[in-house]
């Protein structure tokens, strides 16, 4: 019997629940007796509430109680900070005052004994306010850029803008990319329910631990007495990473009503309460010599953020490393804006600020007369010459020349405009993707049963990339059992603690963790199978037996050896062990790490309507070792289409009189569908990275989205031979050809 599993395509194992209803999502988790709550927003995007005329709205059937910044109870807010996150602290002290800070802020709650009633009532409660112009665009002569708090500090090594004045060939330019929304299929909703001092709270989360501390803070509560539930996520691409106000209020009415409630959001609501991908604007600078060589890149970057907090992300980070030059400087600010703070959104940073480098650089190819891929060829660093020290792996070459190949990019003709299909103009682009390869500590239990199976569990989360499975493949491969044997359990704050289910770094962490813990119950069973006169290992030294295809045995023993099952039954109990696994500093120390791609699309413009159809993409990715390549080739293709989305639709527009997202909704804030969908190809590079971590995987999930916008920008030059710097581009942006 064969148990090597990791690296097979395996099915998801939680497949057939998904497909029968048998998997239960945060708002299946209906309580007896529960009620239902709805939001009230303010529909002033800033000032104060001048008044709540509530009477009416308590006397309505079926209403239990009407929660306002009135009658709230006053909560702690007090900080707290986890083991693996900087210090947080939920700053929208939700109905703790009178405050209005952003369209769409939570300025009541409304709970009633159906879902009906309630959002009847919630619609029938007025609420008057002191209203002020709020500023909500970036480009407001009143916005000022500030400097992050923390973290992303400005950078610059050389003279960067003295060798840009001397380039003999340059680009200078402003890149702008709209503000986007996550626009998961499943809302965000929470059911709460308190049991004396305990809440359960069966939430929508990608992370379970950090919900579980950020809600014992705002309520004053040990974090012990928070039960954290989510089993699974019908998408979030970010937006669940917080503890958003909605979390907050479920709680606040469950102990005010003394009944469980259940609180779902509105699409609507989600625009303007769970984050989004901030604006960003941002200047690329290159200076070359004749032969393609860069002597200067200069990178300044702003994006949006609230006033009540800061949000930070890596937008210019990956200008430090992505290409060898010599002089290089950046800088990062903040726009503060009277908004909700913006959030992790796939790709987080990297996707904003790859998308003007390598639009620069492609810019820069057709100044030089260089192919796209030959610039950057040239451009290959030895090194992170951001940090001075050597990559753990660096394959973007190989993914050129990998994707290249199954693209057929040899069959493009370098002249702008020069290729057609009937009236079509056909345009082909490339672009490089990158994101660190993160890691972050997390642990795992193991439990042993007489029956065979392993229990394997982890606080961790997974929002539809194939977590259940690959974990599975992870236990089975390192305990030698076939995957049927293995049972994987996540979501739930009392397991192991894991780190949050985003930043790629889910396999790395928590996958390396289920490795140490499998290691650990080994290790443990085999201390007691020594000891145990009636079994056949009994009095062996450890180094003298072996674990080989999930039995135990005396090394050289030409016998199977017995079975998990066999062990645990002689022993009579089952055995358990936890483990935690991190990165070594030393290595983080010494070297780079991060996942490289390379992307190839194809794009049909049609010159008379000013139309733009993605015909194909073809994207090759050096990423460690893959665990399960179904799985990450279906990762992939979720990252190309949400980048098709990104370059070509999705835009929250915001009215500035009031900060109304005006699309507010799926009929205009538009995302790719089935017919937008063209051929999608996935392959990757074989690459060994010994450092990353001790199963020598890296992240996949953000890197698939990060370089497709560019790619499809460059290809909508080479059609149509305008360059176009702002997302998404338009129609009218063609028309202008």
């Amino acid at each position: 019997m064969t148990t090597s599993v990791i690296g097979k395509p395996l099915p998801r194992v939680d497949g057939r629940a998904k497909v029968t209803g048998g998997a239960r999502y945060a708002a299946d988790f209906n309580q007896p007796g529960q009620v239902y709550a709805v939001i009230v927003s303010a529909t002033a995007g800033l000032g104060r509430i001048a008044g709540v005329d509530s009477a009416m709205v308590e006397s309505m059937p079926g209403v239990i109680a009407v929660i306002t910044h009135r009658n709230a109870p006053r909560l702690p807010y007090g900080e707290h900070k986890s083991y693996i996150d900087p210090a947080v602290g939920e700053r929208l002290h939700v109905l703790q005052d009178d405050r209005v800070r952003f369209y769409g802020q939570p300025v009541a709650i409304v709970v009633a004994d159906t879902l009906d009633r309630a959002e009847r009532a919630a619609s029938a409660l007025k609420v008057t306010y002191e209203a002020e112009r709020p500023i909500v665009d970036p480009s407001d002569p009143a916005v000022k850029a500030i400097a992050p708090e923390a973290g992303h500090a400005d950078t610059s090594r050389g003279d960067a803008d003295a060798m840009l004045a001397s380039a003999p060939v340059k680009v200078d330019e402003i890149y702008d990319i709209a503000r986007e929304n996550h626009n998961p299929m499943e809302p965000h909703g929470t059911i709460a329910a308190w049991s004396g001092d305990r809440l359960t709270l069966w939430s929508k989360s990608q992370f379970v631990v950090n919900e579980q501390a950020e809600i014992a803070a705002i309520f004053g509560i040990p974090a012990e007495n928070v039960q954290v539930v989510c089993p699974f996520i019908g998408g979030a691409f970010g937006t669940s990473l917080r503890t958003w106000p909605h979390v907050t209020l479920a709680a606040m009415a469950a102990r005010q009503t003394g009944r469980a409630v259940k609180l779902v959001l509105t699409r609507k609501q989600m625009f303007f309460t769970t984050g989004h991908r901030p604006r960003t604007l941002q200047r690329i600078a290159i200076g070359a010599n004749a032969d393609g060589k860069l002597t200067s890149l200069i990178h300044d970057g702003a994006g949006e953020t609230s006033r009540y907090e800061q949000f930070i992300e890596a937008l210019t980070s990956a200008s430090g490393y992505m290409y060898s030059c010599r002089n290089v400087r950046t800088r990062y600010r903040l726009q503060q804006l009277d908004i909700s703070t913006p959030n992790h959104m796939r790709g987080p940073g990297e996707a904003s600020g790859i998308f003007a480098l390598e639009c620069a650089l492609d810019e820069l190819s057709y100044s030089l007369g260089l192919d796209p891929i030959e610039l950057r060829r040239r451009n290959e660093p030895e090194i992170d010459e951001s940090e001075n020290k050597p990559f753990s792996s660096r394959s973007l070459m190989k993914c050129y020349d990998l994707a290249a190949g199954h693209f057929g990019w040899s069959r493009r003709t370098p002249e702008p405009r020069s290729m057609r299909d009937g009236r079509l103009l056909i345009g082909m682009g490339v672009a490089s993707a990158t994101y660190p390869a993160y890691h972050a500590p997390s642990s795992a239990r193991v439990r042993l049963l007489p029956d065979g199976t392993a229990e394997v569990a982890v606080a961790a989360s997974d929002m539809g990339p194939g977590t259940y499975t690959s974990m599975t493949q992870v236990a089975a491969e390192t305990l030698g059992l076939p995957v049927e044997q293995v049972r994987f359990s996540l979501g739930r704050s009392d397991y192991p603690p894991a780190p949050s289910h985003g930043g790629s770094w889910t396999m790395a962490s928590v996958g390396s963790a289920i490795r140490a813990a499998c290691i650990a119950v080994q290790e443990k069973t085999a201390q007691q199978a020594v000891a145990d006169q009636r079994l056949p290992v009994f009095g062996a030294a450890l180094d003298a037996i072996e674990w080989t295809g999930g039995r135990l045995r005396r090394r050289g023993d030409p016998s199977p050896g017995q079975s998990y099952g066999d062990v645990v039954s002689s022993l009579g109990t089952p055995i358990e062990a936890e483990a935690s696994a991190q990165r070594d500093p030393d290595v983080a120390e010494r070297y780079s790490m991060h996942s490289f791609g390379a992307v190839f699309v194809e794009v049909a413009v049609d010159p008379d309507v000013g139309t733009i159809r993605v015909r194909r993409a073809v994207g090759a990715y050096g990423i460690g070792r893959v665990v399960n390549p179904r799985l990450a080739a279906s990762q992939c293709t979720g990252g190309m289409i949400g980048g098709i989305g990104m370059a070509l639709m999705e835009r929250t527009v915001l009215d500035p009189r009031d900060g109304r997202p005006v699309n507010a909704h799926m009929a205009d804030y538009l995302v790719p569908v089935n017919l937008d969908i063209p051929k999608l190809e996935a392959h990757f590079v074989e690459e060994l990275d010994p450092h990353v971590n001790p199963l020598g995987v890296k992240g996949l999930g953000e890197i698939a989205l990060v370089g497709m916008a560019p790619a499809i920008a460059n290809a909508v030059f080479h059609a149509t031979g305008k360059r176009v710097r702002t997302l998404p581009i338009r129609i009218e942006d063609v028309l202008t050809v």
